[in-house]
């Protein structure tokens, strides 16, 4: 994995996340056409990251002025992009290290509901932390 470079208004919503919340911010992702930041946080930091009820969420989106959106990091590739699709159904995670591909097959439901913004946003964060392309099925 290369080092990420971020900006600095994503180092600064990071610092605001994890002063506010108390969880280790591994990466941010701002989305300006969705207004949407996401924050990938270390694994078995979700609990704290989103707080009881959501409330660390809600406080951080209303200091930011944002949707916020939560993920936990995993250095396995397939349970990486399971978190990143929550909450939709991943019914089959297969990797292709060869070809640096994830093929991922969602439920119907899901698969109909699923925008291209969200496929693009999914594809981004999942290039940045494995390397690998993500195809949905």
């Amino acid at each position: 994995m290369e080092v990420l470079k971020l900006s600095a208004r994503e180092i600064s919503y990071i610092a605001l996340f994890e002063s506010m919340t108390g969880a280790v911010v591994k990466d941010c992702v701002v989305d300006e056409s969705d207004g949407r930041v996401t924050f990938v946080v270390r694994k078995g930091d979700m609990g704290i990251a989103i707080g009881r009820r959501g409330a660390n969420v809600q406080r951080v989106a209303k200091a930011i002025g944002r949707k916020v959106e939560v993920v936990e990091h995993s250095s396995d590739p397939a349970e990486f992009v399971v978190n990143v699709l929550k909450p939709a159904k991943v019914e089959s995670v297969e990797v292709d290290e060869d070809k640096k591909q994830i093929r991922v097959r969602l439920s119907m439901h899901d698969r109909e509901k699923m925008r291209r913004k969200v496929l693009e946003r999914v594809r981004e964060i999942v290039k940045r932390h494995h390397d690998m392309d993500v195809v949905i099925v």
